[in-house]
């Protein structure tokens, strides 16, 4: 029986080494080595190499010289004493859930406002709540309002919306989307 125990326990010891420190400590040296953009969190940086966000996560955009992204978990705090919620995931509203019928109503509002005709990844947040990507017609949706704001031809912008749209996954997986913040980043470089 002595003999068993030592058998699991050693057992137990080696199978611990494996996957926890192992296998671990393989797939990040793996990471860092194929793909290290993306194993240190696809960050994007301005000219002057600071980092301003990544392109993996959604972001906020306020000004009106901007493409607006979709609803984002990162700003559930709301109103006067708003403060970044820090907060890496989705909401957890039911659809019958007066907080998040008021929070999509009102940002229908705002976006007729805006005179940016409401669609679903303008008002509703993603199932993660930090997706970065709109659609290719929610961006075009915003092109007379930027066009007019920044003085551009729509005809720029469009193309711009061509460049920055990410394709289909080995073009059968997903759909294709813009990410908001890469959008507005090349928009800075007209003006």
């Amino acid at each position: 029986m002595l003999k068993e125990i030592i058998t699991a326990i050693r057992s137990t010891l080696i199978l611990w080494v494996l996957t926890a420190i192992v296998y671990p400590f393989l797939m990040i040296a793996i990471a860092q080595t194929v793909f290290p953009y993306q194993a240190n969190g696809s960050l994007i940086t301005n000219n002057q190499g600071t980092v301003i966000g990544s392109a993996l996560i959604g972001q906020i955009f306020t000004f009106d010289r901007y493409f607006i992204s979709r609803p984002s978990a990162i700003n559930y705090s709301e109103g006067e004493n708003a403060q970044p919620t820090g907060i890496s995931g989705a909401s957890n509203l039911a659809p019958s859930n007066p907080e998040l019928i008021q929070r999509v109503k009102q940002t229908i509002i705002d976006l007729k406002k805006a005179q940016i005709q409401p669609t679903a990844d303008l008002v509703y947040a993603s199932g993660s709540g930090l997706d970065p990507h709109i659609t290719p017609e929610s961006a075009r949706l915003q092109i007379p309002r930027i066009a007019a704001i920044r003085n551009l031809d729509p005809n720029q912008l469009e193309t711009l919306i061509k460049q920055h749209t990410d394709r289909r996954f080995l073009s059968i997986f997903g759909e294709p989307g813009v990410n908001v913040l890469q959008l507005n980043l090349a928009l800075d470089q007209f003006n």
